[in-house]
């Protein structure tokens, strides 16, 4: 006679497969989610069942079959202290790319080769990759809450990569183009645009400046407040996302009279006046403003060029100029090293000036020669050659 088992039990079914059956820690009897091709295997996932409990590393399998639709935008509204473009960023992304492969699937029904094929199907969609990169990692922490919360055992995000950007390299303009697109656009936008560039400031930080955060006198420009769109039309006026956004900047003295110029005639009165605001008094929009950049680029003839690209500029300036890292970090507002890192790779430019200086000095070192060593015959390596021949 077969010894009863100590934990769970197997048995055969009319298919000819066999049945596991254990009883959880909540005392609920539960069978195995799957069935087996003998018995043996229905005995293994026992042993290992029982193993997971003890271990502490069991979790409910109905806790999992919870609406990822519904879970997901619980995620969202329960994030405490998130930005409102980072909600707007959220709620996009389910939306477009989460929702519609996942929204009717439980928690635990979202599984590895799922998630692979979600990711596959955007990008042969067409779906830019860094988009792809975002959605990718949202859902992926949006899932590390539900194993936190013993919802599933594992995530099931477990794609190596993917939830990197490649983000594409930006131009950067010359100095000559920049002056350039600030002659191009509208008399009344020209010093955003070489402040932009000159100070390295986003294109909130700038709509937000009122006159009380620039000093004239000394060229510094005091960044406290940042515009942030969301929705269609709706504005919110807030704090730097970080506090080393909150930064005293300083730009070139050669920028101070376009400065007063431009406060004399195009920005609000007072303290709290605005510096930048369209042709009504109101203050900019990326949607108003979209028409009037596009024109000035093709002006200038740097198409495709794109606003914040005025900051990609002015941080290789910064960096050109022999700006330290921590100097760099500080300007740009950023608390890691990572973006500031960006703008300290050498140019192609720098580079080959750097290797031609180094050629210089082996080429003087050769005709000097040394003592004790034969100088190198001068012409080609081949021509050298074919005098030994």
């Amino acid at each position: 006679m077969m010894p009863k088992r100590r934990f769970g039990r197997v048995r055969a079914l009319p298919s000819g497969r066999f049945q596991a059956r254990y009883p959880g820690p909540d005392g609920i009897d539960r069978p195995a989610p799957y069935t087996f091709a003998s018995k043996k295997d229905a005995e293994k996932w026992l042993v290992l069942k029982e193993a997971e409990i003890t271990e502490g590393r069991w979790t409910d399998p109905d806790a999992g079959k919870v609406r990822f639709e519904t879970f997901a935008q619980d995620w969202v509204n329960e994030r405490a202290g998130l930005r409102p473009r980072t909600v707007q960023l959220y709620k996009g992304l389910l939306r477009l790319h989460l929702l519609p492969t996942f929204a009717d699937k439980t928690i635990a029904e979202i599984n590895v080769g799922g998630v692979r094929k979600w990711r596959t199907r955007l990008l042969d969609a067409g779906t830019g990759p860094v988009t792809v990169a975002k959605a990718y990692r949202l859902l992926k922490a949006i899932l590390n809450t539900a194993v936190d919360d013993g919802l599933i055992p594992r995530n099931p995000c477990r794609i190596k990569g993917a939830g990197k950007e490649e983000s594409p390299e930006r131009p950067v303009l010359t100095l000559a183009q920049v002056f350039a697109l600030a002659d191009a656009i509208a008399p009344r936008f020209r010093a955003l645009v070489l402040l932009a560039v000159f100070s390295s400031l986003r294109w909130g930080e700038l709509v937000a400046l009122r006159r009380r955060h620039l000093d004239t006198a000394t060229g510094t420009i005091r960044v406290e407040v940042t515009a942030v769109e969301i929705g269609r039309g709706g504005l919110v006026l807030g704090p730097p996302k970080s506090d080393a956004g909150k930064r005293v900047v300083t730009v070139p003295a050669m920028l101070f009279p376009e400065l007063r110029a431009h406060l004399a005639t195009y920005a609000q009165k007072g303290d709290e006046g605005l510096i930048f605001v369209g042709p009504k008094g109101a203050m900019l929009r990326r949607g108003n403003f979209a028409k009037i950049w596009k024109q000035a680029t093709e002006d200038a003839k740097i198409q495709g060029f794109h606003f914040h690209d005025l900051r990609h500029t002015g941080n290789h300036l910064a960096s050109q100029s022999g700006a330290s890292l921590r100097e760099l970090m500080a300007r740009m507002g950023h608390a890691s090293t990572r973006a500031a890192l960006i703008y300290q790779h050498r140019t192609a430019e720098r580079d080959r000036a750097i290797a031609q200086e180094i050629g210089k000095l082996a080429q003087r070192e050769l005709r000097r020669g040394r003592p004790g060593k034969k100088k190198i015959a001068k012409g080609s390596g081949t021509q050298r050659a074919r005098k030994i021949e």
